[in-house]
This record gives structure tokens, C-alpha cells and sequence, in this order.
């Protein structure tokens, strides 16, 4: 169902906005449109332009609040009154941000210092296994040396062709799968030609600060005792700071909501519009209200003096379309999620929830009757919708409920069909004789009778989704129409009784209901314009419009008949369950009396997964293709509160 909808003026003193905004429009849900785009008519608006003088407050509560994790403490609706005023929630904020700020200066300065350190560490470690002291290397005047690596290949390439032939001494360090770290030493005048020799040999240069003490291992554990006492000094300043957050987490908490509300309540003003005079101004607001909701607000504003509340019922008057607020009952809440994938209806369409609720499970249940596994879906779909309020998980046990019903009806449960009774018929034996047809399974022909029970249901809804938005064509010339629905129902009427071996009444209905709706499928067009008072005219000519209509009729009685097939998937999917748990039970040996357990649990739960993920599909595909596109546009947009 959907929510009826008044639409509501609010006015008074611009200066009063804020109070108006956090006395009324924070306890109810209002759907707030543009203003200006709303009052064309009116002269002189103007927009309600102004700039939050909190913002940077704001920011800085945010940013505090995010300290904690992402974990927000919370503050119970019954404590919202002992909430600071705005200056109040300001100046908070301010003291606490100054308060931290030098222990979070303080904590960025030491990591920029432990990254430095760690940079420097992780230059030295390759060379640990040099037992010299870097200061002496660094300060050689006469020899040159060069701190860097190659690949593998390379250095084998140095040591078997190259390095007996220059004058050179290289110090092997650290070596693994794809690199080998090492120093050279070279006499300063031979060092641009040995150093162009291991370039050619791709020897990467790792450059060395002048700032180690003693030998590389000696320097590494220096550098690593400086990250550890840095650290420490770091952990400290962060303990310092969690600690005043910690203490000071309520009052920080409800600053931010104070704060929160305001910003959400300030920005009321980006739709607001204003009047342009020098003195008295006022801003007026514009949105969509529940019915109830609008009434209550009504009243309550009544006794404001400063506040004037107007509710426009003429619909003429107003240039955007009611929004969409669906209120279903609990059962049927789940379903609404199938609703929304679709598209959410229009505020003058038909709400599809509770139809798609109904034929949904029914459907499902038809076409996966278990008692156990039915019964398993039920139970384990309740419990994670009661507890994890996850919407697909509703529609699974409402799905499990009718699965049960149809395994109790079909005498199967966990696939053992031979310990209770059915109590209306077995799906794989059951069959009838037709006229004309001969022998057929039941269950195919109950299915093609849902079927056509469930078009004709659509066809109806589409006359009244059509009649609301006043389309005259899809009202009485549509194949969903009351054509459609005339010659759908006499094909319906005419089965039936030449079934029932009245051959000379289905001849009569034959001949009349059938002619006349196609005739006017045939002539929708100039039909409409006809009722519609239009001059049609006919594009191509008479020829073209008769052949057209030819191929579109033949379309037209081409998918009557495919749409009614379709929902022998249904019987079909009723079959195929029973078969493939008879497989499974003749794995597990239930034949001969001592049935292996794991392979009947393993069995169901296969099935149970597989089928259930598969029929839950094919049935969401009905409900789209054969019951929506009949009658149901989707075309709606979302309630949306303003602040929610």
C-alpha cells in the first residue's frame, strides 16, 4: 500500500528558520522540494542563501569523533533534551581540538622522525655483513668505494669475466633469490673507468648518509634502539590523547549531534525560498507529508505564533508529483525489496507488494514442495530476518511456510515420500485426461491454470492503474486492457468448457468474444483518437495500417499463447523436485531399507541450495515478466525525509 500524501507550506520570519527546522521538522518526516521551483507564480523570491557559521566546528567534530574507530558511542532519544545549545556544542569542540592539538603536532613530528630513521635503516641492513666502520669508509680521500647491487646474473657475470681484469676489491653482503648486495673499492683515478664498467653491468647505487656510527650491524641496532625509543614517545602521545577523548566521550558525543543537527537542519535553507522585502522577510518551505503526519504538524504549529502551516489539497496548484511511501504490513515488508528492483510504483499506481508477496510464496511453494525442507527454509529464514533484519531472508521463510503446505499436500518430506500420505496428489503420478489431448500430468495443467487465474488478475489491475492516470488506449484497446481482458477470459471460458465436453456454448462464446475484443485491438488507434476527441491520422496509409495491425495481432495472440506456457515451468519445476530427491535417496540405498545418512543430509542440502537458489529466480522472473509488465510501470521516486 502506499502512503496518502498532503502537501505543506511552512512560513514565517527568516530569522526563525533554525528554531522551525529543530522544534518541527526533526520529528517528522518531511520530503522537502525546491521552493523557488514550486512557487513559480510568486514575484519577488528570491534564494535562502547563507553560509554555516559552524562548519568548521562541525569538521572538527567529525574528525574527533572518527578517533574512536568508527565506533560512535550512542546517546538514547530519551537524552536528546540534554543536549548543549549550539554555542555551547561550539565552544566545546573548539577547546577540546586546541586541547589536542599539541599532542597530535607532537605525534606527527616523532613519525616523521621514525620514517626518516626507518629509511635510513633499511639503507644500511643490506650491508651488515661489512665488518668496517662506515664513518672511516665515508671518509676515504684516495680510494673511492661504492655501496649498491646487482642481479645474480650480473654478479656472476663480474666475478667470472670481469673482475681479475680491473683493479678493484669488492666486499660481498647480503645476497638472496634475485639480488646480491656488495661494496667496491677503486683508486680515485681509476674510479670514472671501473665505475663505467660496473654500470654496464646494471650496478645500482645505494647512497649512504654520513651520519652511521661504527660498523653497519653496530649502526643498524643504533638506529633500531632510536625507532623503539620513538615509538615509545609516539604510543605515548597517543595514549595521552585517547585518554582525553575517553573522558571526555559523552560530552564530545552529544557536542557532535548538536552539532549534526544543525548542519543538517542549517541546510534546510538550500530549498528554502525568501521573500525580497527591505523589512519583515520570511522564507517559505515547501515538501510532502503522511497524511497523519501533516495533520499532527497542522495542529501542532496552530498554537505558534510565529510559525504558519498551510496544506494545499488543490493538486493543480502544485507542480511536482506526490513521492512514493510504501507502508505494507510486516509480512509483506520483505517483499518490497522484489518492488524496489523493479522500480517503485507511482503514487497513484497500485502498490504490487502484497500481490507479489502472495503469488510469490505460493508459486515457490508449488514448484519446491518439501514438508522438510520447506520447514528448514522457514525456521533458518525467520531466524536471520528476527535477528540480522536482512529483507531476502523474510522472503525465504515466507517462501519455506508454503513449501511446507505444498509437502504436506504432495506427501513428500526431505524426499521420502513414503511416510506420509498426500493429502491431494503425488507430482509424479498424478495425471488426467484432457479432450483432445489425452493424458496429462496434473500438476502441468493446475500450473496453466494459475497461470491464466493470475493474467486474467493483472489484466484487471492494469484497467485500474489505467482508469487512475486516465490512458484511455491501455484502459479499453490494450491486450492488458478490457479488450484483452474480454478475449482472455473467453479463451479462458472456452478451455474450460470444451474440457468439460460443452462444445456448443464455447462455440457461441467462440464467435462473439473473440472477433469483437481482436477488432478493437485491431482499431486501437483510431479508436483512442475517436474517444479521445483527437484527429487521427493514418501514417503509410490503409494498406500499411491493415498489414501493421495483421503482424501485431498475430504478435499479440502469439504471446497469449507463450505468456500461458510459461507458468508450465511451475508444474514442471513441481516434477523435477521429487525426481531428484528420488536420486539422492537411491544414492543413499533407501531401497533396501538401510539408507546412508551423510549422502540423505548431504543429499537434501544439495537439493535444498541448488533448486532453492534456482526456483527462487525462475519464479522472480514470472513475477517480473508476466504479472509486472502487465500492468505495473515502476515509475515512482522514493519518499525521502529530509535529515533522515
Amino acid at each position: 500500500m502506499i502512503e496518502k500524501m498532503k502537501f505543506l507550506s511552512i512560513t514565517g520570519p527568516r530569522e526563525d528558520i533554525d528554531r522551525v527546522a529543530d522544534t518541527y521538522l526533526s520529528r517528522y518526516e518531511i520530503h522537502l522540494e525546491n521552493a523557488l521551483s514550486e512557487l513559480k507564480t510568486v514575484k519577488n523570491l528570491r534564494p535562502y542563501i547563507e553560509v554555516n557559521p559552524y562548519r568548521d566546528q562541525l569538521a572538527m567534530a567529525r574528525s574527533l569523533m572518527q578517533r574512536f574507530g568508527g565506533q560512535l558511542p550512542e546517546v538514547k532519544r530519551s537524552g536528546e533534551e540534554t543536549l548543549p545549545d549550539i554555542q555551547e556544542a561550539s565552544a566545546f569542540v573548539e577547546r577540546l581540538s586546541e586541547e589536542l592539538k599539541e599532542l597530535t603536532d607532537r605525534r606527527e613530528e616523532l613519525l616523521i622522525q621514525i620514517e626518516a630513521l626507518k629509511k635510513s635503516k633499511d639503507r644500511v641492513a643490506p650491508f651488515t655483513e661489512l665488518n668496517y666502520s662506515l664513518r672511516e669508509i665515508l671518509g676515504f680521500k684516495f680510494i673511492k668505494f661504492r655501496f649498491g647491487r646487482v642481479t645474480r646474473e650480473y654478479y656472476d657475470k663480474i666475478n667470472n669475466y670481469v673482475y681479475d681484469t680491473i683493479d678493484t676489491v669488492m666486499f660481498k653482503c647480503l645476497e638472496d633469490s634475485e639480488y646480491v648486495w656488495f661494496v667496491y673499492f677503486v683508486p680515485d683515478k681509476l674510479s670514472e673507468k671501473i665505475d663505467a664498467i660496473y654500470a654496464s653491468m646494471h650496478f645500482e647505487r645505494v647512497f649512504l648518509p654520513d651520519e652511521y656510527e661504527g660498523t653497519p650491524l653496530e649502526a643498524e641496532h643504533v638506529l633500531e634502539e632510536k625507532i623503539q625509543a620513538l615509538e615509545a614517545k609516539k604510543l605515548e602521545a597517543e595514549q595521552a590523547v585517547k585518554t582525553i577523548l575517553e573522558d571526555k566521550k559523552e560530552e564530545l558525543t552529544k557536542a557532535w549531534m548538536r552539532l549534526e543537527r544543525f548542519g543538517i537542519n542549517f541546510d534546510v535553507r538550500k530549498l528554502a525560498a525568501c521573500t525580497m522585502h527591505n523589512s519583515n522577510n520570511f522564507y517559505i518551505l515547501c515538501g510532502w507529508m503522511s497524511e497523519s503526519d501533516a495533520r499532527a504538524l497542522r495542529k501542532e504549529i496552530e498554537g505558534d505564533e510565529n510559525t504558519f502551516c498551510i496544506v494545499e489539497d488543490n493538486r493543480g496548484n502544485i507542480t511536482s508529483t506526490p513521492p512514493t511511501k510504501m507502508k505494507n504490513p510486516g509480512l509483506f515488508k520483505p517483499f518490497e525489496m522484489y518492488v524496489e528492483m523493479y522500480g517503485l510504483p507511482s503514487y497513484n499506481e497500485i502498490d504490487p507488494t502484497i500481490l507479489i508477496g502472495i503469488t510469490y510464496s505460493i508459486l515457490f511453494g508449488f514448484m519446491f514442495g518439501d514438508a522438510g525442507q520447506g520447514l528448514c527454509l522457514l525456521i533458518g529464514g525467520f531466524l536471520l530476518y528476527r535477528f540480522k533484519k536482512v529483507r531476502l531472508a523474510g522472503i525465504i521463510s515466507c517462501c519455506g511456510f508454503f513449501s511446507t503446505i505444498f509437502g504436506f499436500l504432495f506427501g513428500s518430506i526431505f524426499g521420502f515420500e513414503d511416510i506420509i500420505d498426500a493429502i491431494w496428489l503425488r507430482p509424479q503420478e498424478a495425471m488426467t485426461d484432457l479432450p483432445f489431448i489425452g493424458r496429462l500430468n496434473t500438476v502441468f495443467v493446475v500450473a496453466i491454470a494459475i497461470g491464466m487465474g493470475i493474467i486474467l488478475l493483472c489484466m484487471i489491475l492494469n484497467i485500474i492503474n489505467s482508469a487512475r492516470v486516465h490512458d484511455t488506449e491501455k484502459l479499453w484497446f490494450d491486450t492488458n486492457g478490457a479488450a484483452g481482458l474480454v478475449f482472455y477470459a473467453a479463451l479462458a471460458s472456452v478451455i474450460v468448457l470444451y474440457m468439460s465436453g460443452k462444445a456448443l456454448p464455447a462455440t457461441i462464446v467462440l464467435v462473439i468474444m473473440f472477433v469483437i475484443p481482436l477488432a478493437v485491438i485491431f482499431f486501437k488507434e483510431p479508436l483512442t483518437a475517436m474517444v479521445e476527441k483527437k484527429s487521427e491520422k493514418i501514417s503509410g496509409g490503409v494498406g500499411m495500417f491493415i498489414t501493421q495491425g495483421i503482424f501485431e495481432l498475430f504478435e499479440v495472440l502469439l504471446s497469449y499463447f507463450s505468456n500461458t506456457l510459461s507458468f508450465v515451468r511451475v508444474g514442471a519445476f513441481a516434477v523435477s523436485h521429487a525426481a531428484m530427491m528420488q536420486v539422492v535417496l537411491m544414492l543413499a540405498g533407501a531401497e533396501a531399507g538401510d539408507p546412508n545418512w551423510g549422502i540423505v543430509i548431504g543429499g537434501n542440502l544439495f537439493v535444498c541450495g541448488m533448486e532453492g537458489l534456482i526456483v527462487g529466480i525462475q519464479v522472480l522472473r514470472l513475477e517480473y515478466y508476466e504479472l509486472f509488465s502487465r500492468f505495473y510501470r515502476g515509475s515512482g521516486r522514493a519518499f525521502e525525509p529530509y535529515g533522515r
